[in-house]
């Protein structure tokens, strides 16, 4: 079966589970399955699942005949991961793909600091198989934050959307994020209001970011650019100029940009898929070859 384009390998995280999908667990992991053996598997990445419903989920893959590889968004605050961790470890039907934490409380280098030190207790140490993602808060000090985070070897996580117009960054704050993690050498990924490939209003008329646009906004910076180049990266809205310049990106530059931008949380595997195949950067199901 024909591959997906390295550029994208594992690039979208299933977040069904998530809002504004909100998707029930047990719908989910079907969903999930399905995804894992359809023509376009090698876009999809991990189930995410919040660490409250780690009990639901190993009950409901209990008499699955391979273990599902799950990455856990810790949602009871830094005490939970080490919980969450050995929940996972100690359930044979469950596989360790990654642990994303958010920072709660400020100041954001301190709270990275005791974050750092309960994934440490959890996973021993930063591993590329389990990648552990500290999601950054949108507030005075978050560079402090990523200081502590290059400092661990863990990566970093940014939130660009949510239910309110204002939970939307702006392509500054997504330029200034992107080039801290470089400059500090830190991976990351992204969560929240990614659904589509190209930079547009959706409901209600909120702007957002498209998964295109914060690819070619690192493949920018990587080349070289001023914060206002990767700035207009991220501001492009013209889905066939994006996809004639993520296309033109040679098999090194798609590989750089990929090593820092790991992948993006999405409560849709549709959306996303739908739009590569549109822009014509992903065969459809009629081109596969067998």
């Amino acid at each position: 079966m024909e591959t997906i384009p390295a550029i994208f390998d594992r690039l979208v995280d299933d977040a069904a589970v998530f809002p504004p999908g909100n998707l029930p667990l047990p719908d989910a992991v079907a969903a999930h399955g399905g995804h894992r053996t359809a023509w376009y598997a090698g876009l999809v990445g991990p189930l995410l699942c919040p660490s409250s419903a780690l009990d639901e989920l190993g009950a409901l893959v209990r008499d699955q005949p391979e273990p599902l590889g799950v990455a856990v968004v810790v949602d009871a605050g830094t005490g939970g991961i080490l919980e969450a961790v050995d929940t996972v470890a100690h359930d044979g039907q469950l596989v360790l793909r990654g642990v994303e934490v958010p920072l709660r409380g400020s100041p954001p280098g301190e709270t990275a600091r005791r974050t750092v030190a309960a994934l440490d207790a959890a996973l021993g140490g930063p591993d590329d198989d389990e990648p552990a993602y500290v999601e950054v808060p949108r507030e005075p000090g978050w560079e402090n934050a990523l200081d502590v985070i290059a400092e661990s070897g863990y990566r970093a996580k940014l939130r660009t959307g949510g239910a309110e117009p204002d939970a939307v960054p702006s392509p500054a704050e997504v330029t200034a994020f992107v080039l801290a993690c470089l400059d500090r050498g830190i991976a990351m990924k992204f969560t929240a209001g990614l659904h589509h490939a190209v930079r547009g209003p959706r409901a209600g008329g909120v702007v957002e970011h498209g998964f295109l646009n914060v690819l070619l906004g690192v493949a920018t910076a990587l080349d070289g650019g001023e914060p206002r180049d990767v700035e207009a990266a991220l501001s492009v809205d013209d889905g066939a100029r994006l996809a004639a310049a993520v296309g033109d990106l040679d098999a090194v530059r798609a590989a750089s940009a990929r090593r820092w931008f790991a992948s993006y949380g999405s409560c849709s595997i549709a959306e996303p898929l739908g739009d590569l195949i549109a822009l014509g950067l992903l065969a459809g199901p009629d081109k596969v070859t067998r």
